[in-house]
């Protein structure tokens, strides 16, 4: 199967990237990639990559050959995928890219440096990487994912080739789950929908029946915020819960690093004590999986206020009664329960509300103190507002 089938619902994206691959003089040395979360830009940087290391060089691609499928599982030697889960890559770390970067291919035709949260450069980073940018090795490829070209500095995005993601259909999304996952039908367009197109949390919907009720219990706090103290308890389950899952990746990871780390470093795990030396780097890596898991725990609240904000967005368009399709289409009396009780400019401040906790948050707000305020300012008004609200479709 071809490596392309993997970009879903981007039909100009792969067009670019094929062309690219096999029209001469169409290749560059820096490309961005940006795109919604779930528009599958990683993806498509790493299908890129599986293309121009492919052993078929009259049809690059084919998903079939060694090259491709190790490029896909993450082992190719010509292949460097920088997908951190800290909150910045440094510029320690960018100049080791660089270096890197300034390699010969050793089997492939490219050495290719992929990194999937460029946004996380720091600036300093990212100045860096100016030079391995504008001046790579003749088979020296970077190709960098970020939300938006607003996410990099100017000089960086400057020296890349654009290639925009927009957010693939619900169907396209359905379709994959059904093709790829053997999902039922109607299990796969509510797992597309509820997920809004993101093809990561759309799968997860659809094979996992704990984050199936855990949406349901977020959509359904819109309903609950009836005063300060409820709001105040919708705030500390949203951080428990996110704090609780991020410790438990996090204590998974920390031991078994831990001890990859000591074997590597010829210590002995049983032993109570460390040398100074192997303290020193075991230091290192509890501040590295300590910085992971606080960015886990930001992800999971931020993926919990995506779904809320859906909530009160489909309650927006039925006040206003337009035919646009609804995200939680399969609960229709909370949408509408949440219309009647809101004011059509008090569901557009709801919505500005949880965006403006989402910007605290990137910028390293406390969590249960942002998501207090947040909930505070989602308390439902103390009426019905008795107006008609549009008929769900």
């Amino acid at each position: 199967m071809s490596v392309f089938t993997r970009v879903v619902g981007q039909d100009r994206v792969v067009d670019t990237i094929r062309q690219a691959v096999t029209v001469p003089g169409s290749m560059t040395h820096a490309w961005l990639f940006t795109g919604p979360p779930g528009s599958g830009r990683s993806v498509a940087a790493r299908t890129f990559a599986a293309a121009l290391q492919c052993e078929l060089t009259d049809d690059p691609g084919c998903g079939e050959c060694s090259a491709c499928r190790t490029v896909l599982a993450g082992s190719h030697p010509d292949v460097k995928v920088v997908d951190t889960e800290q909150t910045f890559i440094k510029v320690g770390e960018a100049r080791e890219l660089a270096i890197e970067a300034q390699a010969r291919p050793t089997m492939g035709r490219w050495r290719v440096i992929l990194v999937e949260d460029a946004d996380r450069f720091t600036e300093q980073a990212a100045d860096a990487l100016l030079k391995a940018l504008e001046e790579p090795p003749p088979r020296t490829v970077w190709l960098l994912c970020a939300p938006s070209v607003d996410d990099l500095i100017v000089t960086v995005r400057s020296r890349c080739r654009h290639v925009r993601l927009g957010t693939p259909p619900v169907e396209a999304v359905a379709s994959l789950l059904i093709d790829r996952d053997g999902i039922d039908p109607s299990m796969a367009h509510y797992a597309a929908r509820a997920a809004q197109s993101h093809v990561g949390i759309a799968r997860r919907l659809a094979t996992d029946e704990h984050a199936r009720n855990r949406r349901r219990e977020i959509t359904s706090m819109p309903l609950q915020l009836t005063g300060v103290g409820a709001a105040l308890s919708a705030a500390a389950d949203l951080v428990a819960e996110a704090g609780e899952g991020a410790e438990a990746v996090s204590a998974d990871r920390a031991e078994s690093e831990r001890k990859a780390l000591l074997e590597q470093l010829g210590a002995d795990p049983s032993a109570r004590t460390q040398p100074p030396a192997v303290r020193s780097h075991l230091k290192r890596l509890d501040d590295r999986l300590k910085a992971e898991s606080r960015r886990q725990q930001h992800d999971s609240i931020d993926a919990a206020l995506t779904d809320l904000s859906s909530v009160y967005r489909d309650a927006l368009l039925v006040a206003t009664g337009s035919e646009v399709e609804l995200v939680n289409a399969s609960e229709p009396e909370l949408v509408t329960s949440l219309a009647r009780r809101f004011p059509v400019d008090g569901l557009l401040a709801a919505l500005e509300t949880i965006g403006l906790a989402r910007q605290r948050l990137i910028a390293n707000g406390a969590p249960l103190l942002v998501l207090e305020a947040m909930m505070i300012g989602l308390i439902l008004p103390s009426a019905p507002q008795g107006r008609h609200t549009g008929a769900l479709g």
